[in-house]
């Protein structure tokens, strides 16, 4: 039995709304990353009292501010290699009456902003660009907000929650349409807190509510469960013969707007039961269980449409387990995975490419046609830690040989990676170092 870290997107936003509730919030289990760092970091930085963040998971405690406590940061907030942080930053701040210039590392620069910003602008919010268009660093202005409803083009959790955040903050009523639902941590977080939120299904799509934003938000009492992302690289090691037996991860996120990869990888022929689920059934709360997961014989499948927002996160593991899979899989309908870490559907086609496997690049996916021959080759991870994971997956397998030229960005999101497959495979495979 082995144990994964804190589920990464409700961390996220534990801290940021903890920091901004009224009351002393209790948070346990936590991912202690280095993307969860640079959000704790940052909130620091703007004045909340936000303690260091244990490996152990256990409990911290936040005084919260409230909602219009936080102040004008010193110095630039430097949100590292976090989309997460500096895009649900963007929308708090932006109804805060104070002023920060929100930067990142490199690979951060090259992401696109407006994305997040455009929206914003909608509800009033005044953003400044530093450098390049539509590129951080990118400075924010807070003030009172108007009310809006929004059409998103995509299904899109970071922009959603953006938005809400930018409402609780700036006491404006919002609501998002999306065309399919995505991942809702943040509406159940402020739920739980004490916020109005509405969810419904709607001749547009799927379509979220808030308002009129309260005064203050309750503090939190919360238990983090387990990352699903993070369970879904050992959940395909083991689906792919990496343990002799089933493999049993406890304490799992097992949110249904996080889980479609467990739909696919069960039409793939994938056995994997779910024991002592709770919490099922709370609007408030979120599901989590333990997954126990045997090794499988496995075919390819299709994955489109309203599956790819439930899934949009383990694509690149998914394209691991394409690559054994028999036959053939296609990936479509996932162009969001171009403005990730990387971009995901290139760096999966030419990585996969490299080491072997019959992989094409589609505009909105792949082609990955699976296979049983060795695997060997180089992978370059791209300073994306689900990349380099998932190729650490294939290589960790009986028989192939890859190489893999940054172990170390793993823990953005899964501190202790590498030892916990080294402790689960049978001693044969070999990821290593180039």
């Amino acid at each position: 039995m082995i144990r994964v870290p804190g589920d990464k997107s409700i961390t996220h936003r534990a801290l940021i709304l903890s920091a901004v509730a009224t009351g002393r919030s209790r948070l346990r289990g936590l991912l202690s990353g280095e993307d969860c760092q640079s959000t704790a970091s940052a909130l620091r930085a703007l004045g909340a009292g936000i303690p260091e963040l244990p490996d152990d998971g256990s409990e911290i405690v936040v005084d919260g501010v409230g909602l219009a406590g936080l102040q004008t940061p010193a110095s630039v907030l430097d949100c590292g290699n976090s989309g997460t942080t500096v895009r649900l930053l963007l929308g708090l701040l932006s109804g805060i009456r104070l002023e920060a210039l929100l930067t990142g590392d490199k690979s951060l620069r090259a992401r696109p902003m407006r994305r997040v910003t455009g929206p914003l602008g909608e509800l009033g919010a005044s953003f400044w660009e530093s450098g390049a268009p539509d590129r951080l660093p990118v400075r924010v202005r807070g003030r009172k907000l108007r009310s809006a409803r929004y059409r998103s083009p995509v299904a899109s959790a970071q922009v959603k929650s953006a938005l809400l955040l930018a409402g609780l903050t700036g006491g404006a009523e919002v609501t998002v349409v999306e065309p399919t639902r995505s991942r809702d941590h943040t509406e159940r977080m402020l739920r739980r807190m004490g916020a109005a939120v509405r969810e419904a299904v709607t001749k547009e799509g799927w379509e979220v509510s808030l308002g009129p934003p309260p005064v203050e938000l309750e503090p939190l009492d919360l238990r983090v469960p387990g990352d699903f992302s993070s369970a879904a690289f050992l959940v395909a090691f083991a689906l792919l013969g990496g343990v002799r037996t089933a493999l049993k991860i406890p304490n799992v996120g097992l949110n249904p707007t996080r889980t479609g990869l467990l739909d696919v990888l069960e039409s793939m022929g994938a056995r994997i039961e779910v024991e002592s689920l709770r919490e099922a059934d709370d609007p408030r709360g979120e599901s989590a269980g333990d997954l126990v997961v045997s090794p499988s014989e496995l075919r390819g499948t299709s994955v489109s449409g309203h599956q790819i927002p439930l899934l949009i996160d383990e694509v690149p593991v998914l394209a691991a387990v394409a690559a054994r899979a028999d036959g053939v899989t296609e990936i479509r309908d996932a162009e969001e995975l171009r403005y990730k870490e990387s971009d995901r559907i290139r760096a999966l086609a030419e990585n996969l490419a490299g080491i072997g496997v019959q992989a094409t690049e589609l505009p909105d996916g792949l082609r990955i046609v699976g296979g049983e021959g060795a695997l060997g080759g180089e992978v370059h991870a791209r300073h994306d830690h689900r990349i380099a994971m998932a190729f650490g997956v294939l290589g960790a397998l009986r028989g192939n040989r890859i190489s893999l030229d940054d172990r170390a960005v793993t823990d953005v999101s899964f501190p202790g990676f590498w030892g916990l497959l080294s402790d689960l495979r049978h001693g044969s495979g070999a990821v290593t170092d180039r």
